[in-house]
């Protein structure tokens, strides 16, 4: 997906200053050091580069594969590209085949955030560079970076777009509104719901947002993984058990799936349709989007991420090592070096300009 930065993809990136829950880097120089200081650092140039994906459920994922698989070959390397099906005991296996492969560099887009530690000792210990992709691996020293989209900005940035679209669709407040977060294994997922909660929050406190159902907490909002039935469940719940003689404006959705899934479910319901946000800029939501059913999506353009990834095992392939990173984030083991790119809100009022640059969404938008 080729986005064009729009002005408000801009404006937006620059209220971005201490949000996520990282610290500035101090000072790295890792750019400048001994190429043998780096694992995998200076390997071959027809290297086997594995990459682990969680799963294929969503388009983002079935997009990092395609491009992976293509963009490693084109740049020289062996792909070895596989998903796990969201299941941790099958990602842990096909890391440890990665390994037994001869991989140098191994990307990591964990099911489960938290449960990788041994396997990627084990993949230190044979000299493989690790990369987190788009998800931090949390409490483990053995990983080296992280290449993704600001999570809590992305979550501000659905928190802003919920108010927005309340604004102008919605006429003057108080507004009615839910919260959904994603799956709680996915360590992006509670920072989405805390950027939003830290734009919707003081709306709430001072009564512009009632939470009808009073579930704000991300225990009580999570989506057990990012599952849309799930969340069509708890949607039908929630408007049958609270809203039976009353309306709802709004809902916060953590992503485009679950944005379909509450729709539908408020359409069942007889409901106007909610302002409802979402994530990944999925064909079947631009769709929505432009015939103005969902309000919004974040995009976060998988060849960017999957492009700024290929570029720093190409570092680490000519023995320059990791380049100096954005940020720091503390993973519980370590601070964690990280690669940040700008994700982009994308409403019916700007879809044609963001998508400017790809042509398969912009053929969408008629």
């Amino acid at each position: 997906m080729k986005l064009k930065r729009t002005k408000l993809g801009t404006a937006a990136a620059l209220l971005a200053v201490g949000a996520l829950a990282l610290s500035a880097c101090s000072g790295s120089t890792r750019g400048e050091a001994d190429p043998s200081e780096s694992a995998g650092a200076g390997f071959a140039a027809d290297a086997t580069i594995g990459v682990s994906l969680p799963w294929l459920g969503t388009q983002n994922w079935k997009e990092a594969e395609t491009l992976f698989t293509k963009d490693l070959k084109d740049a020289g390397f062996n792909p070895l590209v596989q998903a796990a099906d969201n299941k941790v005991p099958q990602q842990q296996q096909q890391i440890e085949a990665m390994i037994e492969q001869g991989a140098k560099v191994i990307v990591v887009g964990p099911v489960d955030g938290t449960q990788l530690g041994t396997v990627l000792e084990t993949a230190h210990d044979a000299g493989v560079t690790v990369i987190g992709y788009d998800r931090l691996i949390e409490n483990t020293a053995a990983v080296d970076a992280v290449v993704q989209f600001g999570s809590i900005r992305t979550g501000e940035l659905q928190g802003q777009s919920l108010l927005d679209g309340l604004a102008e669709r919605k006429g003057a407040g108080p507004y009615n509104i839910e919260l959904f977060g994603g799956g709680p294994a996915d360590p992006n997922a509670p920072n989405f719901f805390k950027g939003a909660m830290s734009v919707l929050q003081p709306k709430i406190d001072d009564g512009t947002l009632v939470v009808v159902s009073g579930q704000t907490d991300f225990t009580q909002a999570a989506t057990q993984d990012w599952d849309n039935a799930k969340a069509q469940s708890r949607m039908d719940s929630l408007l049958s058990g609270f809203y039976s003689d009353k309306k709802i404006d709004g809902v916060l959705s953590p992503n485009d799936g679950i944005a379909r899934a509450i729709l539908t479910a408020s359409e069942q319901a007889g409901q106007e349709l909610p302002v409802v946000t979402g994530l990944d800029a999925e064909n079947e939501s631009v769709v929505s989007i432009w015939e103005g059913k969902q309000y919004s999506t974040v995009a976060k353009p998988t060849e960017e991420l999957v492009g700024k990834t290929i570029d720093l095992i190409k570092d680490l392939q000519s023995g320059k090592g990791l380049p100096t990173p954005d940020e720091t984030a503390d993973n519980g083991k370590k601070d964690v070096d990280v690669y940040l790119l700008d994700p982009v809100v994308v409403t019916k009022a700007n879809a044609k300009e963001v998508f400017a640059n790809d042509p398969a969404r912009l053929a969408l938008l008629k």
